[in-house]
């Protein structure tokens, strides 16, 4: 039972640590998103984190999502789950856009 038991954990943990290895990171400084072009496999949540003084948020430009506006320091993540161009900008400031490329 014990052996059964440290199996199951183990792959618990296995799985944790894969899903992980795939979310990734978009910083908002200065104005602009980094990177402002991106590309991930199917699946991967991509978290936005707003490091600049003023709020932000993403919106996708077809209204597929959207955040709410992000203070200094919060973040919005999103999963994506469909392979294609996905591209978003600051609802809040428009000329700053961003691009995700998603891959199956």
């Amino acid at each position: 039972m014990k052996k059964a038991l440290s199996l199951a954990f183990v792959a618990s943990v296995f799985a944790v640590t894969s899903a992980r290895a795939d979310d990734v990171q978009v910083a908002i400084d200065n104005f602009a998103f980094t990177p402002a072009t991106i590309t991930v496999k199917k699946g991967t949540k991509i978290t936005f984190v707003n490091h600049d003084d003023l709020p932000h948020n993403i919106v996708e430009e077809k209204a597929a999502f959207k955040s709410k506006a992000l203070d200094t320091d919060e973040s919005y993540s999103h999963v994506f789950d469909k392979a294609g161009e996905i591209v978003y900008f600051c609802g809040l400031h428009p000329q700053m856009k961003g691009k995700v490329i998603v891959t199956p």
